[in-house]
């Protein structure tokens, strides 16, 4: 009987979900409520499941139906991207790009990136998308964005990750700062847990740290945190403080008032990669927007402590594989 379930069942099954109540999700679907109530007996009676309880007030979801949910979004999102790739597969003047990427990449590399490619490719709008690495590789895999630059989380099967360039750690400060006092890398040794400058340890750099920081102490002793580069350069700007970013997340800021020092024994570093989803060709305005990007990275003076990859990809017909 499942052979009879329709996307339209799928897209009623989420409207209903998302607004617990028929006649909302009616009002997001443009249909009538007898309509809607009708697709759903129809989706139960071919599944054999009961996906709602229904009261008088509010629609919730039984066990099955909540279990259902994501995978009904994921099936709803890569069909919708499959559509999107080729209503804009003809010439690549024409369509959408959804993209994710870690803060500092958006600031230092697609800012310049999307400023050309506009000119380019006037007809081509950009959704930019921000999350937790953890969140990103989901939306790639659902079909929800087209490529990801972010870190490599949880390492998907069913996604591709291609190195783009590695960030390594470093320790920044104001140039008054004692430990902006020498020039090149600085040992994990030589820094002081009570002017330290930590992030909290839900974000990726706090949990990164924790878990590999060549000196614990920094969290053992109490210190101050941060959630976002924002608050830590208004609270480094106090002077005789430091923290510990990676070197493109360092750079975001004024140079002229803050010193980065690569840290050794041991050395840290994240791989930035370009995130796609295998055997599925990019579209050609994701294949152009690429393009743009790799030449960004390739003309910008990179900045101390980054490395370009050796290999990058060159935005021209590929498929992640």
């Amino acid at each position: 009987m499942s052979r009879h379930v329709s996307l339209r069942h799928l897209r009623c099954f989420v409207a209903i979900a998302d607004t617990g109540a028929f006649t909302s999700a009616a009002s997001r679907m443009s249909v009538t409520q007898s309509s809607l109530t009708s697709t759903i007996q129809q989706f139960e009676e071919a599944v054999g499941v009961r996906l709602f309880d229904r009261s008088t007030r509010r629609v919730t979801l039984t066990q099955a139906g909540a279990s259902f949910k994501a995978e009904a979004l994921r099936v709803i999102g890569q069909f919708d991207g499959a559509i999107s790739d080729l209503q804009a597969f003809s010439d690549g003047r024409q369509g959408h790009v959804r993209i994710a990427a870690i803060t500092s990449v958006v600031n230092y590399f697609l800012v310049d990136a999307i400023e050309g490619f506009r000119v380019a490719y006037p007809g081509i709008t950009i959704s930019l998308r921000g999350a937790s690495a953890a969140v990103v590789e989901q939306m790639v895999v659902n079909g929800e964005i087209d490529f990801a630059v972010e870190s490599r989380y949880r390492g998907y099967e069913e996604l591709s990750y291609t190195p783009l360039f590695e960030d390594h750690y470093g320790i920044v400060c104001r140039r008054d700062h004692p430990l902006a006092r020498e020039r090149g890398p600085v040992d994990w040794e030589a820094l002081d847990p009570a002017s330290y400058i930590g992030f909290s340890s839900d974000t990726g750099i706090g949990a990164y740290l924790r878990a590999h920081a060549g000196k614990p102490a920094l969290f053992d002793a109490p210190h101050d945190e941060i959630s976002n580069t924002s608050a830590l350069y208004s609270m480094l700007s106090i002077g005789n403080r430091y923290s510990v970013l990676p070197a493109l997340a360092a750079s975001e800021r004024d140079v002229a008032k803050f010193v980065f020092r690569e840290l050794r024994t041991p050395s840290l570093k994240r791989e930035i990669c370009l995130i796609t989803r295998q055997l599925r060709a990019l579209s050609s305005g994701s294949e152009h927007f690429l393009h743009f990007l790799c030449d960004t990275m390739r003309g910008k003076p990179i900045p101390p402590g980054v490395r370009l990859c050796a290999v990058m990809p060159d935005g021209g017909d590929r498929r992640a594989a």
